[in-house]
C-alpha cells in the first residue's frame, strides 16, 4: 500500500477488530432482556415457582454475559495492549 506505513495499518485494523468484539455486547443485551422478561411472565403465571425460575434466570444471565465480557476484554487487549505491533 502507498501512503500508509504498515503500523498505521495495523494500529487501524487492531481499531476495526476492537470495534468489532464490543459488538459483541449487543448480543448478551438483548439475551438478557429476552430472558428477564420471560422469566417475568413464568413468574406471572405460576408465582409458587418464582425461586426455581429466578434461580435459572440468573444462571442464564450471567453465562450470557461472560459472552459480552470476553469481547470487551479482546477490546481492550487490542486497543492498549497491540499484541499485534510484535509481529511487525
Amino acid at each position: 500500500m502507498q501512503g500508509i506505513s504498515s503500523e498505521a495499518f495495523v494500529l487501524g485494523m487492531s481499531a476495526v477488530g476492537a470495534g468489532l468484539a464490543l459488538i459483541a455486547g449487543i448480543g448478551p443485551g438483548i439475551g438478557q432482556g429476552y430472558a428477564a422478561g420471560a422469566a417475568a411472565a413464568a413468574v406471572g403465571r405460576q408465582p409458587e415457582a418464582k425461586a426455581d425460575i429466578v434461580q435459572t434466570m440468573i444462571l442464564g444471565q450471567a453465562i450470557a454475559e461472560s459472552t459480552g465480557i470476553y469481547g470487551l476484554v479482546v477490546g481492550i487487549i487490542l486497543l492498549f495492549v497491540r499484541p499485534l505491533m510484535s509481529a511487525l
